[in-house]
């Protein structure tokens, strides 16, 4: 059988019993999905090991298992360093996402992965179009063509109701930085 083809029936057959475990043993579900999709992206990049392996759920469940102690480690270790005082979480939380923030992620998220990586690199982490290219390894021309190429498609997706903001920029092919 196709280690793919594998892989596929494994998941159809255990991943919500999977997902149901990790609930169970983390108390939060979005944290046992995501162990589990972690231990199925861990199977998918070595396909031959579940291949290896009597039981590929209980395989999973070992990998989900130990992905959820790993993170819960790292936020046992934050809570303490925010707790000793060494970190402020008043001063480093996140701010309040406003209106004109939650649009233009939601009409970045309608754009190709490459477009909207280059959008953010440049308009978001504000980095110049050689290092964005650099980034991602294509030429200085072919940042600036999905640069252009997004701003488009960003127009189409942003209404003119939409307050002006940062989305605004975007539509009106605000080219500062290219």
């Amino acid at each position: 059988m196709d280690p793919q083809e594998q892989i596929r029936q494994v998941y159809a057959a255990s991943a919500a019993r999977l997902v149901a475990q990790m609930y169970a043993m983390t108390g939060d579900y979005a944290e046992a999905q995501d162990v589990v999709q972690e231990a199925f992206v861990r199977a998918l990049a070595r396909p031959g090991q579940l291949r290896q392996v009597d039981n590929p759920e209980a395989w999973l469940r070992t990998v989900a298992l130990n992905a959820a102690r790993s993170r819960f480690r790292r936020r046992s270790i934050l809570h303490r360093i925010a707790r000793s005082g060494r970190l402020h979480p008043g001063e480093h939380s996140t701010p309040a996402l406003s209106p004109d923030h939650v649009a233009l992620v939601a009409a970045l998220q309608k754009l190709p992965r490459q477009a909207r990586e280059t959008v953010v690199l440049h308009h978001l982490a504000d980095l110049p179009v050689t290092e964005v290219a650099a980034a991602m390894g294509c030429s200085v021309e072919a940042v600036k063509t999905r640069l252009v190429r997004a701003r488009r498609a960003l127009a189409g997706h942003l209404t003119d109701a939409e307050p002006a903001g940062p989305a605004h920029a975007f539509a009106e092919g605000d080219v500062r930085h290219a």
